[in-house]
């Protein structure tokens, strides 16, 4: 799935922020289950997030400042809840979203889970900014 979005939305990220161990989609990755917190880290390569549903806002947030410091490329895969306060104050008017349709599955130790996720989900992108714009 990540490959795929990868390749039609043209960003290719480096890091993955919100990873667990044996799961890391780019090359580089700070862990959910170690002591590498990504809430004190610099995020200043292209990067993926999945963040846990649980603490979105904190993500999302942490997302939209990271790209703006940094003038990075963020490619998210979060749930599309349009009617919180974080999506306006984060996304609305300041990324590109992209809808997912029907559920995503999510994988678990490299099996596709039986269930899929609670909410829809959507794509939030945010495009660094090249030179002279």
């Amino acid at each position: 799935m990540l490959n795929d979005a990868c390749a039609k939305f043209g960003i290719f990220p480096e890091l993955d922020v919100a990873c667990k161990t044996g799961n890391k989609k780019c090359n580089k990755g700070f862990h959910l289950d170690a002591l590498e917190d990504a809430m004190i880290r610099d995020w200043d390569l292209d990067f993926f997030m999945n963040p846990p549903y649980s603490q979105v806002e904190q993500w999302i947030a942490k997302a939209y400042y990271e790209h703006r410091k940094h003038n990075v490329n963020a490619l998210s895969l979060v749930y599309s809840k349009t009617d919180t306060k974080w999506w306006h104050k984060y996304v609305e008017g300041k990324a590109e979203v992209h809808f997912i349709e029907g559920r995503i599955k999510f994988l678990k130790n490299g099996v596709k889970s039986k269930n899929s996720a609670p909410y829809p989900s959507c794509w939030i992108i945010y495009r660094k900014k090249s030179n002279g714009t």
